[in-house]
């Protein structure tokens, strides 16, 4: 990228050249004139002061969708519903805000099909996208100069490439304050976790969490991801967690979408075994997920959740749910209390500290990488720490040279309701720093 913007050519025919001059002349007298009575119609968003504030910023959203597996249809309706919202309150600094969005449809494939087409089309930023393929997306955005602000996080691509701006903690800090979290209480403790590459690196991060504890590993339960059942994976997991019978043991199911399809064969089984207590961390169990499966009496009552961000009924998130209000109330698409539509809120809140930052000078994805290599600090509103990324973060020597924010929140499901855990990790307000605890983490 060289920082300049693309113009296209578009070839005349011989036969009209001839009046071209005539046309040329015309055009301009009627555009001055409309221009003189509508200044709105000359394309020009409202509050634009020259530059490059007539031309819109384009970046782009990818996730998952309608696959056999993992799938984050709001992450891109958030994304459309916060660009429907801000350029119907005047842009950017004036700029019209226009969003792309792409299914990489949970394969290799296409994810680098949604990173050649983001080049292609010149977006200045992949913003607030979910993908299992860092390694598939990563190289061709970095070929191309284009950042990648606010991924999931669900691998730890995303926090090696020296153009991801992760805005949490992804996995790593979730399983790791989950283990720490259930260190005092459980006995043993068993994880049910996909069988992929991703899926790999998810039980040295648990077991992290549970060293800083005190607490032995945990047992590694391989699952298929898209599987349609779990009975066998489900009473394997119970056989390891009720082993000790001095102590109630936990399962930790961390399967995306499928932990739901787990938890119902876990629950037919479960009567056949002692006592045990589940844990999960958000992006595998929602409100919507606790719901469906019988709320108060359900599998998930009592189980411990750990999040990135405060709990959804938290009023920091009433900016968030004024937008979903006003741009997209009846996209049922967007849930307010899903991780997913709550991280890509986030990393547009990234975008938009980065193009005031900018202010009236030519917006490109170097523009937006620079600005936010030099510094940039951007205040969330209190739903993260505030966010910058140094070349190089506090866990770079354990392979986590971009994470920056390692914040992790516990929450409890009481009464069918997924509600703030309280005091049981971290400060007053539930929130831990996993950072020193991820420092000790073997990851492969």
């Amino acid at each position: 990228m060289t920082g300049r913007r693309r113009t296209r050519t578009i070839p005349v025919p011989a036969s009209s050249r001839s009046s071209r001059p005539v046309r040329a002349t015309v055009l301009a007298a009627c555009a001055v004139a409309l221009c003189a009575s509508l200044t709105a119609a000359c394309g020009l968003v409202p509050g634009a002061t020259g530059g490059s504030g007539d031309a819109p910023v384009t970046v782009m959203t990818w996730a998952p969708q309608d696959t056999d597996a993992t799938n984050k249809p709001g992450m891109p309706a958030m994304a459309l519903a916060y660009a429907k919202w801000v350029n119907a309150h005047g842009g950017i600094n004036g700029r019209e805000l226009k969003v792309l969005t792409c299914n990489d449809h949970n394969d290799s494939v296409g994810a680098a099909k949604c990173a050649k087409r983001a080049a292609a089309e010149n977006v200045v930023a992949v913003v607030g996208s979910y993908s299992q393929f860092g390694d598939s997306f990563l190289a061709p955005l970095e070929g191309a100069g284009i950042p990648y602000i606010g991924g999931y996080g669900v691998t730890n691509d995303e926090f090696t490439g020296t153009m991801s701006y992760p805005v949490n903690g992804g996995q790593p800090a979730l399983l790791a304050g989950l283990g720490r979290a259930l260190a005092a209480g459980c006995g043993n403790v068993v994880l049910v976790r996909p069988d992929s590459i991703a899926g790999d690196q998810l039980p040295a991060l648990l077991d992290s969490g549970l060293r800083a504890g005190g607490h032995a590993d945990a047992g590694d339960q391989l699952a298929a991801e898209d599987a349609t059942e779990y009975g066998d994976q489900a009473e394997r997991a119970l056989r390891h967690a009720t082993a000790d019978p001095a102590r109630e043991g936990c399962v930790v199911p961390a399967l995306g979408d499928r932990t739901d399809t787990f938890m119902d064969s876990f629950r037919r089984v479960r009567a056949n075994h002692p006592d045990v207590r589940t844990a999960t961390v958000l992006g595998s169990v929602d409100q919507t997920v606790i719901n469906a499966t019988g709320g108060a009496s359900g599998p998930y009552e009592g189980a411990y959740v750990t999040g990135w961000y405060p709990a959804a009924s938290d009023p920091r998130w009433d900016p968030m749910r004024k937008v979903i209000s006003e741009a997209a109330f009846d996209d049922d698409r967007i849930d307010p209390a899903d991780a997913g539509v709550q991280t890509t809120w986030i990393a547009y809140t990234v975008l938009r500290a980065v193009l005031e930052k900018i202010g009236d000078g030519e917006v490109s994805a170097d523009a937006v990488r620079r600005t936010l290599n030099d510094g940039l600090r951007v205040s969330t509103g209190g739903l993260t720490p505030t966010l910058s990324w140094p070349y190089a973060g506090r866990l770079a020597a354990v392979g986590f040279p971009r994470l920056v924010n390692a914040d992790v929140t516990l929450q409890v499901v009481r009464g069918g309701r997924l509600v703030a855990a309280g005091q049981r990790v971290g400060d007053k307000k539930g929130v831990a720093d996993m950072t020193t605890v991820l420092a000790r983490a073997e990851v492969p």
